[in-house]
């Protein structure tokens, strides 16, 4: 089942030909290499001949021989039809050595327009990222939004059971597919272990895996909370596994590095300023908390929080956890205009206290730009004092 794409492959469209490498960013099996294979029915709809489209993923094994940099761009190039524009895919390029230099030779051919993969955001660090300067555009993909999910079942017309089959399933495109929780269970159990043991362990050279899984237990539990590493290693200590500050941020940079996890500063919204200490970690996938953790003592408003806050990242915003005096905003955005939102997620205000407790931190803001309060409440929206509230789930539906 392709699931269709349509912000991403839009992106793609537009960018097509244009004399910039196009880089996908996003952690594994979020839907990159299904992307391209939705971009690449385009371009032959498009009159695009199979001729002119080269595909190499680099994570099959028929392609091992083309780990070296030097027989990637000889094999690419000899392949390439002469006057005609070719479309050079290379999906997981980082298991070549050297790949910059392939993907620039390539880059630099006029009738070479190329797309490119990687599962890590140390993908883009470093040696690519310095030499494609200004020579790249960066399409930071996730897993399934909640709109493309509810695509994938057009005869089930239940938003809320959607919702939690959504969150508790997984969002990962591939599970869509899978008729039984045991069959989805081993399926996130099989990348769960690759994105540690691969993405983390393997990159940091972690000697202590069973420690790294401690702290993601932790970080898996607290999403949504007001992290640091002192704190992270303070309550690691206290449940008798001794560990160090530096140790924990060495763990953190993985969880982030690896896209599993996502961190998020704070800005103070009266004093304009981007505050150090305190972060909070959201999850590429919620549905990875249910796997790890099971279904005791989960916070839904912090799962809802972790959504509204992945979908925000897809509309393109920079998000940052928002203080307003004593109180805490849960997101401010701003998009590439410069606009700022505010946006606060409850599960439910319909208790009058509840109500009050999560208006006071966006009454308390004296700038007129817009302010949201998301809720699981169906109810008809309604505005506090030009505060709107609205049904998180349609909210999530908009395109």
């Amino acid at each position: 089942m392709l699931i269709q794409r349509p912000e991403y492959l839009r992106f793609l469209q537009e960018w097509r030909e244009k004399q910039v490498i196009k880089v996908v960013t996003g952690i594994r099996r979020c839907g990159k290499s299904t992307l391209f294979d939705l971009y690449r029915d385009f371009l032959k709809q498009d009159g695009v001949s199979d001729a002119q489209i080269i595909a190499i993923n680099l994570e099959d094994v028929a392609f091992e021989d083309l780990h070296n940099y030097r027989v990637l761009y000889d094999y690419v190039k000899a392949r390439m039809v002469p006057d005609k524009m070719n479309y050079i895919f290379l999906d997981e390029i980082q298991h070549v050595e050297k790949y910059e230099k392939a993907v620039d030779s390539l880059f630099v051919q006029k009738n070479a327009d190329v797309y490119i993969t990687g599962s890590n955001a140390y993908f883009m660090s470093g040696e690519l990222a310095t030499l494609l300067s200004g020579r790249f555009v960066e399409l930071k993909m996730l897993p399934l939004s909640f709109a493309e999910y509810v695509s994938a079942f057009p005869k089930q017309t239940n938003l809320e059971g959607l919702y939690r089959n959504y969150v508790y399933n997984s969002s990962f495109p591939y599970t869509v597919q899978l008729n039984n929780r045991r069959n989805i269970h081993e399926y996130l159990d099989g990348l769960f272990n690759t994105v540690v043991l691969n993405d983390i362990v393997e990159r940091k050279s972690i000697q202590d895996p069973g420690m790294l899984k401690s702290v993601i237990r932790f970080m898996f539990d607290n999403i949504g909370n007001l992290c640091s590493a002192k704190k992270i290693a303070d309550a690691m200590t206290s449940a008798g596994r001794k560990i160090s500050n530096h140790t924990v941020e060495n763990y953190l940079e993985g969880l982030t590095d690896s896209l599993l996890m996502y961190r998020v500063g704070r800005y103070d919204v009266k004093g304009k300023e981007y505050l150090r200490l305190l972060d909070k970690y959201y999850l590429a996938d919620v549905g990875l908390r249910y796997y790890l953790l099971g279904t005791r003592n989960v916070d839904q408003g912090h799962i809802l929080e972790n959504v509204v806050y992945l979908e925000l990242l897809r509309r393109g915003c920079q998000v940052y956890v928002g203080k307003s005096g004593s109180g805490e905003v849960d997101f401010v955005t701003q998009d590439y205009a410069g606009n700022i939102e505010y946006y606060q997620v409850s599960w439910s205000v319909r208790d009058e206290q509840t109500l009050q407790r999560e208006l006071a931190p966006l009454d308390s803001i004296s700038d007129h730009n817009p302010k949201t309060l998301l809720t699981m409440d169906n109810d008809p929206p309604v505005s506090h004092n030009g505060i709107r509230q609205t049904y998180v789930l349609d909210w999530l539906l908009r395109q």
